[in-house]
């Protein structure tokens, strides 16, 4: 509650609680009753049709999962919500989007070359939108942008356990404001 807070003081009004995190269904509708008009909140690491209808009823807005699964997406379609599947190969891109994506999670990015490969991926898919995650830093965000990413995921290197066990919830609120300075500069 007080990292997304934190994140929302410094200017990043998108927020994602992954479904890895320990009672994610009651942080999501907590955060959905405290956040719901201020920041568009979703679920990540939806790997299934059931956690997403879990999800969206608990008020997430978008799902993203690491994985493609037609009836993931089918599912986030009927509640007209906005899915972005998990996909990393050229063929697992153009499936994903085929099969109804609002933008393609290109995961792991950072471990099969990260801006570089979002950029060969745009060659032969310019329609396609693609929002990398993993290795998403201050320091490549701007290069992903400039790659042709729509979008970045960013986890630890804005909100890590550490800051948030030991409280230091000022220092979140100040790397989200660095991160979209970043961003902005990329895209301007």
């Amino acid at each position: 509650m007080q990292a997304v807070e934190a994140c929302l003081n410094g200017g990043i009004r998108v927020a994602e609680i992954t479904m890895t995190v320990p009672g994610a269904i009651p942080a999501l509708e907590k955060l959905a009753g405290r956040f719901g008009g201020k920041m568009l909140l979703g679920a990540g690491t939806v790997l299934d049709a059931e956690t997403a209808r879990i999800s969206i009823l608990a008020g997430a807005e978008f799902l993203v999962a690491p994985n493609l699964r037609v009836a993931t997406i089918e599912m986030a379609k009927r509640y007209s919500k906005a899915i972005f599947p998990g996909a990393l190969t050229p063929t697992e891109v153009l499936a994903a989007w085929e099969a109804g994506a609002d933008a393609v999670k290109v995961f792991p990015c950072g471990n099969v070359g990260g801006p570089k490969y979002i950029k060969s991926l745009k060659g032969p898919f310019p329609q396609i939108e693609m929002a990398p995650t993993g290795g998403v830093t201050l320091e490549t965000i701007g290069d992903f942008f400039r790659a042709g990413a729509c979008a970045v995921g960013v986890g630890g290197e804005l909100a890590d356990a550490t800051l948030m066990k030991e409280g230091r919830f000022g220092e979140i609120e100040e790397r989200a404001r660095q991160f979209l300075a970043a961003a902005a500069k990329a895209r301007a």
